[in-house]
């Protein structure tokens, strides 16, 4: 049986305006969009191809890549 695959919930993000540096505890289940640096304000959007700002700007990826990857995260809502 496979062992369970450990996921990480921080994450050090990385203000790419500032240099300002802050441990955050990434949500577990979702993708977040925005961040804004509490040093210069500078309102961070994940870079094209990423799905959160974890992903562009932290030093570990949102736990639904680590779990399933780039291609499955935050898949479109079923409507």
């Amino acid at each position: 049986m496979p062992a369970m695959q450990e996921v990480q919930l921080q994450s050090r993000i990385t203000c790419p305006q500032c240099g300002f540096q802050r441990e955050e505890t990434m949500p577990k289940d979702a993708c977040q969009f925005f961040w804004e640096c509490p040093s210069c304000g500078a309102l961070l959007r994940p870079k094209p191809g990423d799905c959160c700002v974890y992903c562009s700007y932290g030093s570990v990826p949102c736990p639904p890549v680590q779990l399933a990857g780039r291609s499955d995260c935050c898949p479109p809502a079923q409507g």
